[in-house]
């Protein structure tokens, strides 16, 4: 086992220079020790970052037999030759599969019927060879179903290079366009397209250019620009294919630019100008607009109104606030509409008859669950293609005709081995936090296991911007619960499982609710007698690993050992330095440091601010060098002040793939690498045998 009990034997851990670097705001100085690990071309940092790999590495190398073993475990539920239910879209149907013993994803296509011959668009295993990071993303086919528009990334920053290719030839066209977000928008002429750019330094996505193929990219046409750097864009056509949309979204705010498809050369309008604090998106279908809005409706209500009257004074409700029901979105069809909500902190599908709006929500046989509606890209179609899973059900494909009210499953994923979802048991709980706020905790374990406080438990959270974490199955998380772990996720404050007011409850000035309600799910969790202060661990990632910086400064004796992966951990130096991607639109979520009250108010949390002299659990931090979303100096430099401040023997780890970014190792297989090393980290913690 991990033990700080044989110091003396032990690989001594790097330490990181201290050079004081101050950073003064609102006249209060602060001495940052480790600000010059920011220089990523500094080979000095790369040489700290590779010896805390080389000291990770012999700190776990007693559990490599385990991580192999976890790995094959892992590995070896998955279906090697695979294929995902194809869809219909515009005369053909599309699918994706895998082969065994390779890494990508081939997509693929059939024309009119899937007896037709297979036309592979991409073979992406052909393509990554020779790359250590290849990811591809937004495979869009034109109108005529000849070009397949797809965006490239071998690095991992998620800026994309657009590429085309000529599905009738094979070849690849001439235009390349380097630094987008990896999307297109087609026009209706199969030939002009919409991209968006970043800025180069930000990776703010700031332009949204017209592209004609077959033109020097060079001379793309400028068609929007978003001054507003709390702002980025994007660029999408409707379900209709009638119009193409620009969005300008930030944390709290949206605003809509329209041009119809058919005159992609006209100037895009202003659908609603856009406002403080009022979101609303908009799909279009016979000649009518449709917006989900939060317009005076917190959890959202649903509008309609005529393609030439698209203000606000012109919109007519269709379905109304309701102070228990969030709505998430909806999925349009000719005879039906269909509501995506969350109710009670768990997804629900609602269906409209258009005809006289009667309607009934699914019924989904499990309590704790998730649901999601899929692919639908045919108006004309009466069969609904949703999603479901839960934490013992694999994600299961299904087809509902809303006339008939029939249901068919199209695809269960497979699990290989001696899987049987009977054996688990899945469970919603409450716990109460300090200011009588009830937390929901959804849980999964193996059956046959006591409740008697002994028992190994990860309790996982993530709990910022409104995103809601879904209690969905994984066949990678059975290593653990057949190791006897409970695995459980805290719905804390941040996410919107509750609600649009469960975020706003957890953001801004009430972020520290974030943290309290995780502590107070661990201290229900152990007085349930599902586990002890010895036996219970914690993991979160990006936002969540904020979250898990901040639980373990407040209350590092409730844990055993956690997992940060690529932690959002400085938080005011980050959102002081406007040069960093994410920054300045996300003032509406952390709140602006220039601002005296915020800045006071987010030092108060920040985990890199609040390290102090005391006890921490062992930890293993996990970061990208080429992560976009958090820098890897983030988790680099919380470590060094957990090294130079902590005041017991627990091991402290990081790793950093030299190789990868915000998401981790690129394929099918490689990021099971990671996991069984964390997974290895936990077992050996928790000393099972």
């Amino acid at each position: 086992m991990i033990s700080g009990s044989c110091r003396d034997q032990a690989p001594r851990p790097p330490v990181a220079e201290k050079i004081p670097h101050e950073i003064t705001t609102h006249g209060h100085t602060r001495i940052d020790n480790y600000y010059w690990l920011r220089e990523r071309e500094n080979p000095e940092v790369i040489e700290y970052l590779e010896a805390e790999n080389e000291y990770t590495g012999k700190m776990l190398r007693h559990t490599e037999e385990l991580q192999e073993n976890l790995y094959n475990e892992i590995i070896g539920r998955i279906k090697q030759t695979d294929e995902s239910v194809p869809y219909f879209d515009n005369g053909y149907y599309y699918y994706i599969r895998y082969e065994e013993g390779f890494e990508f994803p081939i997509y693929c296509r059939r024309k009119g019927s899937m007896d037709a011959a297979e036309e592979i668009m991409l073979n992406v295993n052909d393509m990554a060879e020779g790359h250590s990071f290849f990811q591809v993303s937004g495979l869009n086919v034109s109108p005529d179903n000849r070009i397949l528009a797809f965006g490239v990334d071998t690095v991992g920053r998620r800026r994309y290079a657009l590429q085309f290719k000529d599905l009738g030839t094979g070849e690849l066209l001439s235009d390349m366009i380097s630094e987008t977000n990896g999307y297109v928008a087609w026009s209706n002429d199969s030939r002009t397209l919409f991209y968006t750019t970043q800025n180069n330094i930000t990776l703010r996505a700031e332009n949204v250019y017209r592209h004609a193929l077959g033109d020097d990219p060079a001379s793309r046409k400028l068609v929007y620009h978003e001054d507003d750097e709390t702002y980025r864009v994007a660029v999408f056509a409707t379900k209709s294919k009638e119009y193409v949309m620009i969005v300008s979204s930030s944390t709290l705010s949206t605003e809509y630019r329209y041009v119809r498809a058919g005159d992609p050369f006209s100037d895009f309008r202003v659908f609603h100008p856009r406002e403080d604090d009022m979101r609303y998106s908009v799909d279009h279908h016979g000649g009518r607009f449709y917006i989900v809005t939060n317009w005076e409706a917190v959890n959202f209500r649903l509008m309609e109104t005529t393609e030439g009257r698209t203000g606000k004074e012109n919109w007519k409700e269709l379905v109304g606030h309701r102070d228990d029901v969030l709505l998430s979105g909806i999925e349009i069809f000719n005879d039906h509409l269909v509501l995506s909500e969350r109710k009670n902190g768990l997804r629900q599908i609602y269906i409209y008859n258009w005809d006289d709006m009667s309607g009934h929500y699914l019924e989904f046989p499990e309590e704790v669950y998730t649901a999601a509606v899929s692919v639908n890209p045919d108006f004309d179609s009466d069969m609904l293609r949703y999603s479901y899973s839960s934490l013992t059900t694999p994600n299961s494909v299904f087809e509902y005709n809303m006339k008939t009210g029939e249901r068919v499953l199209l695809k269960q994923d497979e699990v290989i081995g001696d899987f049987d979802q009977d054996k688990y048991q899945a469970r919603r709980l409450y716990a109460t936090a300090g200011d009588g706020t009830r937390i929901p905790v959804s849980l999964v374990y193996r059956k046959g296991i006591e409740r008697d406080g002994t028992n190994p438990l990860l309790l996982y959270a993530y709990g910022s911007y409104g995103s809601s974490t879904d209690p969905r199955f994984s066949s990678v998380r059975l290593s653990l619960l057949d190791r006897g772990f409970i695995y459980a996720i805290a719905h804390v404050r941040g996410g919107q499982e509750m609600g649009r007011y469960w975020y706003e409850e957890g953001k801004l000035l009430n972020k520290e609710n974030t943290f309290t309600d995780f502590n107070d799910c661990a201290r229900y969790l152990i007085d349930q007698n599902y586990t002890n202060e010895r036996m219970l661990f914690a993991q979160g990632g990006s936002a969540g690993g904020l979250l898990i910086g901040a639980v373990i400064n407040m209350r590092p004796d409730l844990y055993r050992g956690v997992i940060a992966a690529v932690p959002f951990v400085d938080v005011v130096t980050t959102m002081l330095d406007e040069s960093i991607p994410l920054t300045t639109s996300e003032y509406d979520e952390w709140g602006n440091p220039n601002i005296e009250e915020y800045y006071h108010y987010m030092l108060s949390y920040s985990p890199y601010d609040q390290v102090t002299r005391q006890e921490y659990p062992a930890m293993l931090v996990t970061t990208g060098l080429h992560d976009s979303q958090v820098q890897y100096w983030e988790p680099a430099k919380w470590v060094a002040r957990l090294r130079e401040y902590k005041t017991c023997d627990n091991p402290l780890l990081l790793y950093t793939n030299m190789e990868a970014g915000h998401g981790g190792a690129a394929g099918r297989y490689r990021r099971y690498r990671e996991i069984a090393m964390e997974y290895a980290f936990l077992i050996d913690l928790a000393g099972v045998r």
